[in-house]
């Protein structure tokens, strides 16, 4: 058996007739990582022994009511756990073990699921590939010569290699959906305040959002909605009930009203990609929705307004990493100001040091005025764009990525390569818009295109019901990468 195989819901079932057990869910998630993680490299560390336990508990009481009880899920490193390092990929806290626990672990845990380990991302979720990581590179399970995105690369090839039923991401410009449409599985970027941030290590606070990464719609829908919530220890959290997302799927779509922006399907997006998603728009069509192209005129200055932001924020997040207060501290030095300079310079790689002495020059002098300042006012624009789209369509749908993965290696020397990888997702951070990524197609060479579905504030019940509709009248979410795929 293969976890590749089932849906949440199947096991669920599963369990309550007794056709398997949360210890043999686990057997086969530990099973799978031993198997194929020595080539894909999507865990940091393993919580073998306490989800043993659980899994066990769970056995002897043969009660499941969780909403994901005996599931087997990973954890970003950039989520708080307590009692297991919580290390964002960095040298800079390569000993940390928080004091508690991030709200979307309670979440889950409350949920009966079971957390296999932390898996792996770029260093402080600074970047576009998972190669900026102090401990390994991930590397993609449908060919290992390629990169599974980024910055959440281990969460996503973590679920496409059968490892783990559901894995959690943080996305502050694409690092759900990109990783997610790179290894052919869905990711979901909730509306900015729907899941609390609380516990997890800030890059750009008001860009930041942590969602789901499943093999299916439903499994994501599950999953969103056990850990969406208010939650009082984020002031940015939204005070809305949370609808029951996997109960009220449907795939009636009829007159759903679809837009399809010019500047999504630019000369910038790579054929495949533009092919398999004027593909997936037919066959939004033949299920009865409509689509028309639109433009949204500030897009263009997406990228330039979401770097000059997310830089501005993150120098600002990080500069607690001190040696004092928390982080890596030098073993050498002649005074304080030198224990800073080596500690930080010890700690942090180069990927991060570079964004970090950007935003700094940002939030400096005239600089916050003429570019840190005027992005925002830019971001605002962008926001206005989309909300005079969705008073006349429900639903905006282009391509997630505008090229298919790329070698690793290919774009790691490349910042401003790394960064146009981001160019269609970005968008939705700067509004704070819910946006899913789901797989759409394949290139000649057989890696992962994805399609991005961005809906309005809090319209995710909207963007699963169009997204399951189009996966169940399509076959692209029942392929399986040779590598952690099904057995054979």
């Amino acid at each position: 058996m293969s976890l590749s195989n089932y849906t949440i819901k199947q096991v669920e079932e599963m369990l309550k007739k007794g056709e398997i057990s949360a210890q043999e869910l686990v057997d086969l998630s530990y099973k799978q990582i031993e198997k194929v993680d020595g080539e894909i490299g999507a865990f940091l560390s393993l919580n073998e022994e306490k989800a043993r336990g659980q899994a066990k508990q769970l056995d002897e009481e043969k009660a499941y009511k969780g909403k994901l009880s005996g599931i087997p899920g990973a954890m970003k490193d950039n989520i708080a756990t307590k009692g297991m390092a919580t290390t964002c990929a960095s040298k800079m806290l390569e000993n940390f073990d928080p004091l508690y626990d991030a709200t979307v672990v309670e979440k889950t845990g409350e949920a009966e699921a079971i957390m296999i380990g932390k898996v792996n991302l770029d260093e402080f979720a600074m970047g576009s590939s998972t190669e900026t990581s102090a401990y390994k590179k991930t590397k993609n399970p449908w060919n290992t010569d390629y990169v599974p995105g980024g910055s959440s690369g281990g969460s996503a090839a973590s679920v496409a290699a059968g490892e783990v039923m559901f894995s959690i991401g943080t996305d502050t410009g694409g690092s759900i959906r990109q990783p997610a449409a790179f290894c052919g599985v869905v990711g979901m970027k909730p509306t900015y305040g729907l899941v609390s941030r609380h516990g997890v290590v800030a890059m750009a606070p008001s860009l930041d959002q942590a969602g789901p990464i499943t093999r299916t719609v439903e499994d994501n829908a599950r999953v969103l909605e056990v850990i969406a919530g208010y939650d009082q220890r984020d002031m940015t959290s939204v005070k809305k009930d949370v609808p029951a997302y996997s109960e009220n799927l449907t795939q009636d779509i009829k007159g759903m009203k679809i837009a399809v922006p010019k500047e999504f399907l630019s000369d910038g997006v790579d054929a495949e990609v533009k092919e398999a998603v004027e593909n997936a728009l037919q066959m939004f069509e033949l299920l009865g929705a409509s689509w028309e192209t639109v433009s949204l005129p500030h897009i263009k200055y997406s990228d330039a307004a979401y770097y000059a932001i997310a830089y501005s924020e993150s120098a600002s997040s990080l500069a607690r990493y001190d040696g004092v207060r928390f982080g890596h501290r030098a073993s050498e030095f002649s005074d304080v100001i030198d224990m800073y300079k080596r500690s930080r310079s010890e700690g942090f790689g180069d990927e991060v040091k570079r964004r970090l002495l950007i935003g700094t020059a940002f939030l400096s002098g005239d600089m916050n005025e003429q570019i840190f300042r005027k992005a925002q006012k830019v971001r605002t624009l962008i926001k206005r764009d989309f909300q005079a789209a969705f008073e006349k369509f429900d639903l905006i749908i282009g391509p997630t990525t505008a090229t298919p993965p790329f070698k690793l290696g290919e774009a790691i020397e490349d910042p401003l390569q790394l960064q146009t990888s981001d160019m269609l997702a970005v968008p939705a951070n700067l509004a704070g818009l819910p946006a899913l990524s789901l797989p759409c197609g394949f290139t000649e060479s057989g890696l992962p295109i994805g399609l991005q579905i961005i809906g309005n504030h809090f319209d995710e019940q909207k963007i699963y019901n169009a997204a399951y509709a189009y996966e169940q009248a399509t076959n692209h979410h029942k392929k399986r990468p040779v590598i952690g795929g099904a057995e054979v």
